[in-house]
């Protein structure tokens, strides 16, 4: 059985009965089936779909109330991801013709193409920070390609996984091509592993920790098959001397805050040049401090509940580790007295290698200020780090942006802006952040196979 909690209260919201073997093996064998049906669809049928799917999305009835009661998230947040998947299916919708067309080759004597062609049954082993979002980031250009879509979500979300099948058939894609599988936690790993070694599952797609990564790659690598593996960050956010401190420090808040701080790409690493940081902490403080923390179904709060007590716990022994190796502690530290699993908006300063809040991924309502000499002693302390997801430069002149940012390594970089993901462009990580990429044209192809001919 699978039990989810509201972590606002721990109160328990509903229990779900895991599948059986037996279950599980049926899912697959329809899923199967109704992949390679869907691969034979044109491609402008299968986009006329995705058009019907964001008007579902939008239309899905206290889905946004769900995410928030399951995880956390503030109602708006909760709101926004679901927008925000909608927007990207009608961005598919309107381009996905023109990115999955045939491309002709010149070559003198013959007819040449590439052509990129569905693979199959993709495996998506999901995350619960965006319940939502994180799977239809992926679903959607995986089924525009042509795939289908098995979907092994995280158990705190079960509810959230179900209803996302539910609104894929109201909009009209065939019955079993996209199927929640609900699995006992503690068979996951063996589920997984063997589902990545059926012939019928052409390729496996996972966001969540390096260990999980580890292991489904490997699982991959194993049977040659494509992996994609979106895993931590621990994002910088450099702040030079001649950036707008006032505009750099209120993007800072919203940079690392954003879902209670419980996302890969936000912001955690703040590396501030000397010359401006002690104007950069007290306007960044303020800030922090005036964040409202509380019920996430309060419209204006801003900062929810971590999603289980567990991941709570672990928050408090990196900040308590980080201030016993140096840091200090200038706001918040401390869980919340009281039900749910409620964790102080944090800002550590003095913070530099060798401190958990510097070298770790910090999942939740923590931020880590480090002191730079220079820029040059920025960029090596932002790239300091195993991790390579996003990076975001604030400075006053936007081209020695770009220019440092060439000298750390990242799947993003943005210069006076904060690190977010837009279907128009590729989203994904480096180094210990993962490989492959999602949204834009590259995530729509990632899935497929580029397929040349050759006609003489």
């Amino acid at each position: 059985m699978i039990t989810t909690i509201n972590p606002a209260n721990g109160k328990t919201l509903a229990t779900y009965g895991a599948m059986t073997p037996t279950e599980l093996e049926q899912v697959v064998v329809q899923a199967a089936a109704a992949a390679a049906e869907w691969g034979a669809v044109p491609v402008s049928d299968r986009l006329a779909v995705l058009t019907r799917l964001a008007a579902e999305l939008r239309a899905a009835d206290g889905l946004a109330d769900l995410i928030t009661a399951e995880m956390g998230k503030p109602i708006r947040e909760a709101e926004g991801e679901i927008e925000k998947s909608a927007v990207t299916a009608e961005y598919y919708a309107a381009h996905g013709t023109a990115i999955l067309a045939d491309e002709p080759v010149s070559i003198d004597g013959v007819r040449a193409w590439v052509s990129y062609e569905p693979i199959g049954l993709v495996l998506a082993v999901m995350p619960w920070n965006f319940p939502v979002w994180q799977v239809l980031r992926f679903a959607v250009p995986t089924l525009a390609a042509g795939n289908g879509v098995l979907l092994k979500h995280s158990p705190n979300v079960t509810g959230s996984a179900l209803a996302i099948e539910a609104v894929f058939r109201a909009a009209g894609f065939p019955e079993h091509l996209v199927r929640t599988l609900v699995v006992e936690e503690a068979d996951v790993p063996e589920t997984i592993e063997r589902l990545i070694a059926d012939d019928r599952i052409a390729a496996v797609t996972l966001t969540g920790s390096n260990r999980a990564g580890a292991a489904v790659g490997a699982a991959a690598g194993r049977v040659s098959k494509k992996s994609v593996l979106e895993l931590g960050g621990s994002d910088a956010f450099v702040v030079l001397a001649d950036a707008d401190i006032g505009a750099a420090a209120a993007a800072a808040v919203r940079a690392r805050f954003t879902n209670s701080g419980q996302s890969c790409v936000c912001a955690k690493r703040f590396i501030v040049e000397a010359a401006v940081a002690d104007e950069f902490i007290e306007r960044f403080v303020v800030g922090v401090k005036g964040l409202a923390v509380g019920d996430p179904t309060d419209r204006s709060v801003a900062v929810g509940p971590l999603a289980r007590d567990d991941l709570r716990a672990a928050l408090q022994r990196q900040v308590e580790a980080s201030v016993a190796a140096g840091a200090v502690l200038v706001a918040g530290g401390r869980s919340v007295v009281g039900p749910g699993y409620f964790f102080e908006p944090t800002v550590l300063t003095g913070t530099a290698p060798g401190m958990p809040a510097f070298d770790e991924e910090t999942f939740g309502p923590v931020a880590a200020v480090t002191v730079a000499r220079d820029a040059d002693h920025a960029a090596e302390l932002a790239g300091a780090t195993q991790y390579g997801l996003g990076l975001s430069i604030w400075t006053g002149d936007p081209e020695r942006g770009v220019w440092l940012a060439k000298r750390i390594t990242s799947g993003a970089a943005f210069v006076n802006a904060v690190v977010a993901s837009d279907p128009r462009v590729p989203f994904g990580g480096t180094k210990r952040s993962g490989y492959g990429r999602e949204l834009a044209a590259v995530g729509l192809r990632e899935f497929t196979n580029t397929r040349t001919y050759w006609v003489a």
